[in-house]
């Protein structure tokens, strides 16, 4: 059997990171190096705290490194009024036994380069405060990272946060432009490849009465959020970092993408955050981004579908 894919995730767990985590500790095929963590869809310490508790949920042997704890230039706005205060719905549950790591999340990153060098599916799932810090530690780091996936952006302008931006974009543009500049290619999964992706809630919703701890965990974090989706977007529910993953683990289950130059804008008064395509390539910028317009939805709603139900009880 071949050797696991080794992969390291950056996330800012939030209700989407999570059930992007549960695809990634169901796959065999890859391996969890660690999780390096941001602030971003609530404090650090919540995402870290929700990061561990994920791991222990899962008896994953993963190591967490918490990280920045703020954008690098400019404060910005968390997302808890959609996962909330805690990042998990505020459901009360009891913390992860395991602590996290004394190493910096953005050092972390380095070594495993290092460690797996060419080798190392690197999966960006919230602001990239970290991997723009890792970037200004190590300009080289993109020549051993074997594919950056990275789930961000809004790229016709259509934003989620923004008239014009999307969440981990608009939460640190500063450090987004880092990462666009510094790696050489990598592949987008925006918010609007995101909105095209959405299930149903009551397909969602027998999903989530799997017979496992995994199912009933996310049923009760996801459940404020499911409630303020239905209320603001109808009848379909969408999980962004989780298609971001789903492209990460299976790329073969991509139908429809298209490379362009983009570039993260970060001075203009109505669009600071916005990603900014070149799609008729007017500019002399080379191709950096790989956008996903089109998966495979069937494949999608089955990798959900199977890591919700992980370790259910067998029926007789």
């Amino acid at each position: 059997m071949d050797q696991p894919i080794p992969m390291l995730i950056d996330t800012d767990p939030g209700v989407d990171d999570a059930l992007a985590l549960l695809l990634a500790f169901n796959d065999p095929r890859h391996r969890v190096e660690a999780l390096t963590v941001a602030a971003g869809n609530v404090g650090l310490e919540h995402t870290v705290a929700n990061a561990l508790k994920l791991v222990e949920l899962c008896a994953a042997d993963v190591p967490v490194h918490p990280g920045c704890a703020a954008p690098l230039l400019h404060p910005a706005r968390d997302a808890a009024y959609v996962h909330g205060r805690d990042g998990f719905g505020d459901v009360g549950y009891v913390p992860a036994a395991r602590a996290a790591e004394p190493e910096h999340a953005a050092l972390a990153i380095l070594r495993l380069s290092h460690l797996h060098a060419g080798r190392l599916l690197l999966v960006a799932l919230g602001p990239l405060t970290n991997l723009a810090l890792a970037l200004k530690l190590d300009p080289t780091l993109p020549r051993r990272v074997a594919r950056l996936v990275v789930m961000g952006g809004a790229v016709t302008a259509h934003g989620n946060i923004t008239p014009a931006a999307e969440f981990n974009i608009a939460f640190d543009p500063e450090a987004a432009r880092i990462v666009f500049e510094g790696f050489p290619r990598f592949d987008l999964a925006d918010w609007e490849a995101v909105l095209a992706h959405g299930f149903p809630h009551a397909e969602a919703e027998t999903w989530l009465r799997a017979d496992s701890p995994r199912a009933r965990f996310y049923e009760a974090i996801s459940r404020q959020t499911r409630l303020w989706s239905a209320d603001r977007r109808g009848e379909f529910w969408h999980s962004a970092d989780a298609l971001a993953m789903a492209w990460a683990l299976e790329p073969a289950g991509a139908v429809e993408t298209v490379e362009r130059p983009v570039a993260v804008e970060l001075a203009g008064t109505h669009t600071r955050g916005a990603t900014v395509v070149d799609w008729q390539r007017q500019g002399d910028a080379p191709d950096n981004a790989r956008i996903l317009s089109r998966y495979d939805q069937a494949r999608f709603h089955g990798l959900i579908r199977t890591a919700l139900a992980a370790g259910a009880a067998v029926r007789g």
